[in-house]
């Protein structure tokens, strides 16, 4: 008897959506990009006359800080002498071989 495996789940289809952040932001840079030429060639001239801010009146009453009394320790700062392991690093001369390069004249031995 041969087995077979039947499915019958369908088969799966990946969309992929959005984009239109993408596209919208673009439309909108050029848009802004145009808007800026236009102003930059002459094309277009805005010329404001008159106009100015509000008035604003704006008062108020200066506060004060609370008044807080306050008792603190004194910090005392100082040096005392006591004793710890250093490690002390002695250096000797000794005589080694060392590799020499030179520069040998014709004549030379």
């Amino acid at each position: 008897m041969n087995m077979v495996e039947y499915r019958n789940e369908p088969d799966r289809v990946v969309v992929r959506r959005g984009g239109s952040g993408k596209v919208l932001a673009a439309v909108v840079i050029i848009v802004a990009l145009i808007v800026a030429f236009l102003f930059a060639t002459g094309f277009w001239k805005a010329d404001v006359k008159g106009g100015s801010l509000p008035d604003v009146d704006v008062s108020a009453k200066g506060g004060s800080l609370p008044k807080v009394d306050l008792d603190s320790k004194a910090v005392v700062v100082g040096t005392k002498e006591t004793q710890v392991a250093v490690p002390k690093v002695k250096t000797e001369k000794e005589s080694i071989s060392v590799p020499v390069v030179g520069v040998k004249d014709n004549g030379e031995k």
